[in-house]
């Protein structure tokens, strides 16, 4: 189980209601360039990458998908090599072979069921191999049709310390954060919270004293 961070919003602040504005709009000056991390140039290339980046870092995929995306364009190419090749060419992602396989799978299935194309709702994309709601989302919310707001560990870490849930799972988390956030801003909202996870409200030890939305913080130790 993932550190909880419900414990530390012990300030009081109005109702996140009143709060999830002004902390939506502070961060987007704050982080004017927040953007997903991956590199890709065509839907296919953004589902891949998507697929890779599970329990590895966005700059460990980008280095690999250099090479990748010059030697696989197109679904039927995933296909046309034997599954060792393409698990020596995705090794670096770690857990090659069941990204393999997944990879494989997924591709078929957009040849058999979709025409080669990606799919831009949830309830299709989880349909493919190796597709859960976490990729889903972040696929949907890259082709400008965000259906739900995608839910990573700081994503979670930052919900919980700014008060916005008290729930521990990654899917009742979102259920919480979809009730508050304007839909207008479910696609860039966790940007905002993986970029600010990053440079200020580090897990271990959070830079309260430049956060620009600390006094909209009940774990603020400002």
């Amino acid at each position: 189980m993932p550190k909880s961070y419900v414990h530390e919003a012990r300030k009081p602040v109005p109702p996140a209601r009143e709060r999830i504005k002004p902390i939506i709009e502070r961060l987007a000056v704050e982080h004017a360039d927040a953007a997903i991390a991956l590199e890709f140039r065509n839907e296919l290339e953004l589902l891949v990458s998507v697929m890779l980046s599970a329990q590895t870092t966005d700059v460990n995929v980008n280095r690999v998908t250099e090479k990748l995306f010059e030697k696989y364009k197109r679904p039927e190419d995933y296909l046309a090599v034997p599954q060792e090749e393409l698990e020596r060419d995705i090794f670096a992602t770690g857990f090659y072979r069941q990204k393999a396989r997944a990879l494989r799978g997924t591709m078929a299935m957009l040849l058999a069921e979709f025409d080669g194309v990606v799919p831009r709702t949830i309830d299709e994309l989880v349909r493919l191999p190796g597709v859960a709601r976490k990729t889903a989302n972040v696929v949907a919310a890259e082709l400008g049709n965000a259906q739900g707001i995608v839910v990573d560990t700081h994503v979670r870490r930052l919900a919980q310390r700014l008060g916005l849930t008290k729930e521990e799972d990654p899917v009742k988390i979102e259920r919480d954060l979809m009730e508050l956030v304007p839909r207008e801003d479910w696609a860039r909202f966790p940007h905002l919270l993986i970029w600010h996870g990053r440079r200020v409200c580090d897990a271990r030890q959070p830079r309260c004293e430049i956060c620009v939305i600390n006094d909209l913080c009940p774990s603020s130790r400002v």
